[in-house]
């Protein structure tokens, strides 16, 4: 089957499918739910090994119980990497629509993209899967990415850029919606909260920049970018945080998480909140961005 070189736009439909097997799950996929997070786990792997790509597993344990990354890659398999990653755990009792399971729909969408253009790449693509990215294990060494990263370092690979999808369907057009931690940062954007931002260290104006101005060339969606200090805190909220440890480039997307939803972390926290054809809209800038990377 031959294909256009213009960029079928990610689907709505798909990612919606995605998101609602994620957040029917029952009982919730935290760190105690080792058959939820499996299934979780058995999905995505199932979801990328319907590409006909490379898929492997990363297995670690963490107090005694059994974890794994999932990986798919693209593209020649000794080239430098750009990592695309998103966790698929929640956080405590709930359904994370947004968080996370937006970003593993946007993952999974990613993929299937691929798989449908055949783009030639210069540079190999893994997209990662991580358990673990929420409290008790946030910022410790047994999240998903903590070991994926790890083990990229030890193993030598070379790495572009790391790119983390994190909470990418929340939306919304009333005005004030959008929250700021301080009065200084509220004077640079927008107060209504229907944009998505690239969201960065300090010390990687560069990456964030580019990947602004590369998702906005591809989306209709407003893209903001942000680089915060570290010792902020709010700048490493999520897998990214530890690429930085072995001096990865490595950014977020996200809709603000807590700063704009006020569904984060909580029960309600449900499919019917989400904004799907936004969250396209982010799929089709990440996409298009990564291309050019």
């Amino acid at each position: 089957m031959s294909h256009t070189a213009t960029a079928m736009p990610a689907n709505p439909t798909r990612l919606y499918a995605d998101v609602e097997f994620l957040t029917s799950i029952q009982p919730a996929r935290n760190y105690l739910n080792i058959a939820s997070l499996n299934k979780a786990a058995d999905y995505i792997k199932a979801e990328f090994e319907k590409l006909g790509i490379r898929v492997e597993e990363q297995p670690f344990r963490a107090d005694g119980r059994d974890y794994r990354n999932i990986i798919a890659s693209f593209g020649p398999p000794d080239a430098e990497r750009i990592i695309l990653g998103a966790h698929y755990d929640v956080c405590g009792e709930q359904p994370g629509a947004d968080d996370n399971a937006s970003a593993v729909a946007g993952l999974l969408e990613t993929a299937r993209l691929l798989h449908e253009q055949q783009p030639v790449l210069k540079r190999r693509l893994d997209l990662v899967a991580y358990p673990n990215e929420e409290p008790p294990y946030f910022a410790t060494d047994f999240m998903g990415s903590a070991i994926h990263a790890y083990l990229l370092h030890r193993q030598k690979v070379r790495v572009h850029a790391m790119i983390c999808y994190e909470m990418i369907g929340y939306f919304s057009d009333e005005p004030g919606s959008q929250h700021f931690p301080d009065d200084s940062l509220a004077k640079l954007y927008p107060n209504t909260g229907n944009f998505i931002t690239v969201v960065g260290k300090t010390g990687q104006e560069e990456l964030t920049q580019r990947m602004q101005t590369l998702m906005r060339k591809h989306t209709d969606l407003d893209v903001q970018r942000i680089n915060l200090p570290p010792s902020l805190g709010l700048a490493g909220l999520s897998d990214h945080r530890n690429y930085w440890a072995y001096d990865y480039q490595a950014v977020m997307i996200n809709d603000t998480s807590f700063l704009r939803n006020p569904h984060y972390h909580q029960p309600t926290d449900t499919i019917d909140t989400l904004d799907f054809q936004r969250m396209a809209e982010v799929v089709n800038g990440v996409w298009g961005a990564i291309l050019e990377l």
